[in-house]
């Protein structure tokens, strides 16, 4: 993934999901609020696997919702399930 515009501090937290998925859509809003309280820190995007299978093979998703954490533009960090904002803000700690 290139991130125009960002520079290398800028994090990327790529949602790989499905809509009719409900994890996937508890995970969305969660995104939201991330990304919005570390604003110029972290940009994140949400990828429909069902419309973008082959990007999905590419990163070897296996199951959603699947987060992945690009850092510097490389892959650094695979989190699979749904979870609260508290939960995934601990597991982005040593990147923000």
């Amino acid at each position: 993934f290139a991130l125009g515009g960002g520079g290398a501090a800028l994090l990327l937290l790529v949602s790989f999901c499905a809509k009719l998925c409900g994890p996937s859509r508890v995970i969305g809003p969660v995104l939201e609020w991330t990304a919005q309280g570390h604003a110029g820190r972290i940009r994140t995007a949400q990828v429909a696997v069902a419309s973008e299978q082959t990007l999905a093979m590419r990163f070897g998703i296996q199951g959603i919702p699947t987060m992945i954490v690009f850092s510097g533009g490389e892959p650094d960090l695979r989190i699979t399930g749904a979870m609260g904002k508290p939960q995934l803000e601990d597991k982005l700690a040593s990147y923000l």
